[in-house]
């Protein structure tokens, strides 16, 4: 297990990385987004390893990469900055 904790903490600093290269605008400060990335894939290599078991490090590490994508798209934000609606009678 502790081979695919470290792993999966690996591939989601890999996958914050290049969130953070690639959508510079979009997220927060790179350390947030680096700290949940790597946080994110370790969860979902621990539920994953729960939910399956041992003697899966494939599955569980794609488990840990998909929570941890799906967390980090969490942090994205809009394209076009924030908008504020205001109501026609003000």
């Amino acid at each position: 297990m502790i081979w695919e904790a470290l792993g999966s903490m690996v591939l989601g600093l890999t996958v914050a990385y290049a969130a953070a290269r690639w959508l510079p605008g979009r997220l927060p400060a790179r350390p947030l987004v680096l700290v949940t990335g790597a946080v994110a894939a370790l969860f979902g290599a621990l539920i994953t390893y729960t939910v399956i078991g041992a003697g899966h490090p494939l599955a569980t590490l794609l488990g840990g990469l998909a929570v941890g994508a799906a967390l980090l798209s969490l942090l994205v934000r809009p394209a076009g900055g924030r908008q504020v609606r205001r109501s026609p009678a003000v």
